[in-house]
């Protein structure tokens, strides 16, 4: 029984409690009969001397206790009576024939339950001829009430929220938790869980429990919902003799009304319930569940939750790791450690747990001590565990090797997917029909169809690689996140999109992988650094630094194949943005991250941003090794076109920044010969041809225009706007120029400039740069042709802007630039220029020989 009430706190009443007090302070001779019930520990006991209170403050007497049939009392006394529910018949009885004599004041108090005839004959009278009070538990606003005077550690009544929360708004367990607060010494700040003497509070009231009660509040405090057909077998009673019990628990104010225990309440029956008697609780309710075929999920979640899970049997545990697999791969690693820790034989269910959730390290570690120790048919799954975890860290070769060895249904089409990366297709290329010989699962089919994707991707149409991939993704889209992927048929779809220019397709395909969650965490980053590629090839660099920094942020640290898509982006970003410093910083750890993972076909994309950043830098020579590898890959191949071109079109601008006007050429004839073969190929092959006659003085606006606007329509804006730019510069035709600059702008999605020069200098810039070398775009057009010899008059008759403008403009950057002469600052521009237009000179190049 527990008899605890708020008695020695501020009374904080509902509004039907506060009138019937007011009202009795008012006229305290009025006739009275009330009646006041709720659980244990809402308040009624203080309710009702409050009441008794005011009575004799009014001079009244007030008598506790039940009077004798024989001796009613004082009819001018006022009757008190406490706990009513535990009276026998005959005393609730009188009490009745009192209420209903009308003579009589009376205070009567009980719970809701163990309700007799007696006592529902009892309440109905009061209700009747009385008045009945149902208290209720405080609202947060009542919360707040009693909490007045009592220090907010945050603003905006957090602390009066948190109480609430903790309690229920039970006011028994308000008075708890607020007195421990006062006694604990904590950081500041809202706390985040009870204090530890708010829980021993509720010792003396655990003990004074039934057994059978105890027993019920530890299955509840399990944290999943118990229907009675549940309850019944777990505490060894019949149907009703439960509900007899759950009745005892509310009316005790222990459970909510929604069969709930509060979390305060929970941490107590946790913390406070004998071991022995807790472990055997939860035991037999995890094997009930197991037996029933129901989820455990929840249940081993609260128990985890609750510091217990040396409670839970080992098969419960595993199975709770096994629904786990697939939403949240870490608690599924650590609920099949813990089964193991319990008994279970080592498996490598908690190797691809640890590879799901991205911890590759733990994931290794694991598989490799089951290669050398388990059984056949565990040394296989680890063996794809292990292979997985060496795709990601860039060792393909022998992550093809144990593909291959492991003999799992989607082993076999890993295997060749990692073979063709590698340029190496030599046995197992060919798919068979059944790989492995196992069953036809959607991810067996999947990885079929992701090999047969990369294999059409080589020497197939790039529609009907496309095809595979996307086909591949959807295959994997309702179960994706449990299944372990050494590359997701998404990235490999986006890969081939972006290679032949369908960054629409690419952006799509992505976009479903993420919110899918394919390949789980493990393959998170990939899709959305994926993303960030195709925002930094549209020209939108700030989204695209945006993306990589919220993918790179945290850990675990990336992966050598994420690292070295990452490094690459960030070198991209910076050399659009005109950002020397930016691309000097990232210069080191993008070829450690070189270093870290050998060349294959799904890394020739960073391979070849890396290629324009070396240039730019001067430091090409350091990437070279990397790149005849990447050739000498593609050439084992075949030189597949799809992956070959953008290669191609990549080394066209670091030679163009190297001053090769042999090697440019080189490349124009390769994209030229594969114009054929894919839209990027074929926007690609026009726009190098126009680029490469463009550095050699020879501008032919109609062309350059359109092959411009064939860039930017396949998706490389920021390469469009390039070409009319630099063509615009190198024109002596004035109306050509004009026309050329703003095809530019309106490519970059940048606002015309007006004619007159005027608001240029304030200009934002698309692609800005660190403050020190950010110019507006007229400053950038002075620049340039300062820089080619031009007088202040003839670059004046260019723009169409005086001369005494050209000279402010000069003037202006100068001192922005913070140059104290104008050697410094024709060094300076020259810098700034040549990295925003992707050439480092202006002379023309020499004429090539014939083709």
């Amino acid at each position: 029984m527990i008899m605890s009430a708020v008695t020695d706190a501020r009374l904080v009443l509902g509004t039907g409690p506060a009138a019937l007090l007011g009202a009795v302070a008012a006229d305290p001779g009025r006739p009275l009969a009330v009646g006041v019930t709720g659980p244990g520990g809402h308040g009624k006991t203080a309710l009702l001397r409050e009441l008794a209170r005011a009575h004799r403050e009014a001079g009244g007497t007030v008598r506790e206790g039940v009077a004798s049939p024989d001796r009613p009392g004082d009819p001018g006394a006022v009757l008190l009576v406490d706990d009513a529910h535990l009276l026998d018949d005959a005393p609730l009885e009188t009490l009745r024939r009192l209420v209903v004599g009308g003579r009589h004041r009376l205070l009567v108090g009980y719970r809701p339950w163990p309700r007799s005839a007696a006592l529902a004959a009892l309440a109905e009278a009061l209700k009747r001829d009385g008045q009945q009070v149902v208290l209720d538990p405080f609202t947060v606003e009542q919360t707040r009430d009693y909490l007045a005077g009592v220090p907010d550690p945050v603003r905006g009544g957090e602390l009066a929220a948190f109480v609430h929360a903790q309690t229920g708004g039970v006011p028994r367990d308000v008075e708890r938790l607020v007195r421990g607060l006062r006694g604990a010494e904590s950081p500041p700040g809202l706390p985040t869980e009870p204090p530890r003497a708010a829980i021993l509070a509720f010792g003396a009231d655990l003990e004074e429990l039934p057994q059978d009660v105890r027993r019920l509040l530890l299955a509840v405090a399990a944290g999943v919902p118990l229907p009675v057909d549940l309850l019944g077998p777990l505490l060894g009673r019949e149907p009703a003799s439960v509900d007899d019990l759950v009745a005892y628990t509310r009316a005790a104010g222990l459970l909510g009304a929604d069969g709930r225990l509060a979390p305060i309440v929970r941490r107590a029956v946790v913390a406070l319930s004998p071991a022995t008697e807790r472990t055997a609780i939860w035991r037999r309710l995890t094997e009930v569940q197991l037996g029933r075929g129901a989820a455990v999920l929840p249940l081993v979640r609260s128990l985890r939750a609750a510091g217990a899970l040396d409670d839970c049997p080992a098969a419960a545990l595993e199975a709770a790791a096994e629904e786990a697999l697939g939403g949240e791969p870490a608690l599924s690693a650590e609920l099949f450690a813990a089964a193991a820790a319990a008994g279970l034989p080592a498996g490598a269910r908690q190797a691809v747990a640890a590879a799901l959730a991205g911890d590759l390290e733990a994931a290794l570690r694991l598989a490799n001590r089951l290669l050398g120790t388990a059984p056949p048919a565990v040394r296989a799954e680890a063996a794809t565990v292990a292979a997985t975890a060496l795709a990601h860290r860039g060792q393909v070769e022998r992550s093809v090797e144990l593909y291959r060895w492991s003999g799992l249904a989607p082993s076999a089409a890993f295997a060749t997917v990692g073979a063709l990366a590698l340029g190496r297709p030599v046995a197992g290329v060919d798919v068979p029909d059944d790989p492995g010989g196992g069953p036809p699962t959607l991810h067996a089919s999947a990885a079929r169809l992701m090999a047969e994707g990369v294999r059409e991707s080589i020497a197939g149409p790039p529609t009907s690689a496309l095809s595979r991939l996307v086909q591949a993704t959807a295959l994997l889209e309702p179960d994706g996140r449990r299944v372990l992927l050494p590359d997701s048929p998404a990235a490999l779809a986006a890969l081939t999109a972006i290679h032949c220019a369908e960054l629409d397709i690419a952006e799509g395909v992505l976009d479903r992988a993420v919110t899918t969650g394919i390949g789980g965490p493990l393959m998170a980053r990939r899709h959305r650094l994926l993303q960030a590629w195709i925002l930094m090839v549209r020209g939108q660099t700030a989204a695209a630094a945006d993306r990589l920094a919220a993918v790179t942020v945290g850990d675990p640290p990336l992966e050598s194949r994420d690292l070295l898509l990452a490094t690459a982006l960030r070198l991209g970003i910076a050399r659009r943005n005109s950002d020397v410093a930016g691309l000097q910083g990232g210069w080191g750890p993008a070829l450690e991250a070189v270093v870290r993972h050998p060349v294959d076909l799904f890394t020739l994309l960073p391979l070849g941003e890396l290629a324009v950043a070396g240039a730019r830098l001067g430091d090409l020579a350091r990437l070279k090794p990397y790149l005849r590898e990447a050739w000498l890959l593609l050439d084992r191949l075949g030189d597949p076109a799809l992956w070959s071109a953008p290669l191609h079109w990549t080394e066209l601008h670091a030679a163009i920044l190297t001053e090769e006007p042999a090697v440019a050429d080189a490349h124009v004839a390769a994209l030229l010969a594969a114009a054929d073969h894919s839209r990027y190929a074929t926007v690609a092959a026009e726009a190098a041809a126009v680029w490469v006659e463009v550095l050699r003085g020879v501008v032919e606006p109609v062309r350059v225009e359109a092959a411009a606007r064939g860039l930017h329509d396949a998706g490389l804006c920021w390469d469009a706007a390039r070409l009319a730019g630099q063509a615009a510069i190198r024109t002596s035709d004035r109306r050509a120029m004009t026309t050329l600059l703003e095809c530019a702008r309106v490519l970059q999605a940048r606002p015309p400039a007006r004619a007159d020069g005027a608001g240029d200098g304030e200009a934002p810039v698309a692609d800005a740069g660190p403050t020190r070398y950010r110019l507006s775009d007229r400053e950038h057009e002075v620049a340039e042709l300062v820089l080619a010899g031009l007088t202040y008059r003839e670059i004046g008759d260019r723009l169409f802007i005086s001369a005494k403008t050209v000279e402010h403009h000069v003037a202006r950057m100068r001192s922005r630039l913070d140059c104290a002469n104008r050697a410094e600052l024709l060094a300076l521009l020259r810098t700034v220029v040549a990295d925003r237009s992707g050439v480092a000179g202006r002379q023309p190049w020499p004429e090539r020989g014939p083709r």
